[in-house]
């Protein structure tokens, strides 16, 4: 239950039984003063919760209201656009300039994926979460990745996996900004901004080329 912030979840959920409870008592004609009565209406009150943490864990999670007190963690569901820049050097000694990119989060309450696209590679996470901590200040989205570049670049850029940390910035979130690190010995800076609620699988046509290979989408 670490995507919840405990003690208000449980006084929401204890309120919400305590008024099925009721309610069921009125409905059926119980009396709560009765032990045998109260042990009937159970079963239903154990249902409405059952229903209450489904509707919850499926759509309430994303109101913002909820957010901070109740939902430790922000939405980033969508599409986020920005650069990269790294410091991996081409034969001559050169580092590329800015690398254009997407990355595409779908979240639910308690899953997560990350897919990460230039126009050389795309990677994908396979271990993903948030480090939130109010009182320290700390907002951030760090996961792990495989990333596949083109076949066509295998001989200069190798598979390879990674590890990225996002700070989480503004509130609500509008930029993503970052640093990443790979097994080739390679880091850099990752800036990104939201820009669509759709899920792009593919780079945009209105984004500028590749650096290094001046391919696009």
């Amino acid at each position: 239950m670490k995507n919840l912030n405990m003690k208000p979840f449980l006084s929401l959920l204890a309120g919400f039984s305590v008024i099925v409870l009721f309610l069921a008592a009125l409905v059926q004609g119980f009396d709560l003063r009765n032990f045998l009565d109260v042990i009937r209406l159970i079963p239903i009150v154990v249902t409405a919760d059952g229903i209450a943490y489904l509707v919850f864990t499926t759509w309430l999670w994303r109101w913002n209201c909820l957010k901070g007190w109740l939902i430790p963690f922000p939405d980033l569901n969508g599409t986020w656009q920005g650069h990269i820049q790294t410091n991996w050097k081409d034969d001559e000694g050169k580092t590329p300039g800015l690398i254009p990119t997407i990355l595409t989060i779908k979240q639910s309450f308690g899953r997560m994926s990350c897919v990460m696209r230039t126009g050389e590679m795309e990677s994908h996470s396979y271990l993903e979460g948030f480090c939130i901590d109010k009182d320290a200040q700390v907002r951030r989205l760090c996961y792990s990745y495989t990333s596949k570049p083109k076949s066509s670049l295998r001989e200069r850029s190798t598979p390879h996996d990674g590890t990225i940390l996002f700070n989480i910035i503004g509130a609500p979130v509008h930029k993503l900004k970052g640093e990443y690190w790979t097994q080739r010995w390679t880091t850099g800076m990752v800036t990104l901004t939201f820009r669509t609620k759709e899920l792009l699988d593919e780079m945009p046509g209105d984004f500028s080329t590749h650096p290094v290979t001046g391919v696009g989408s």
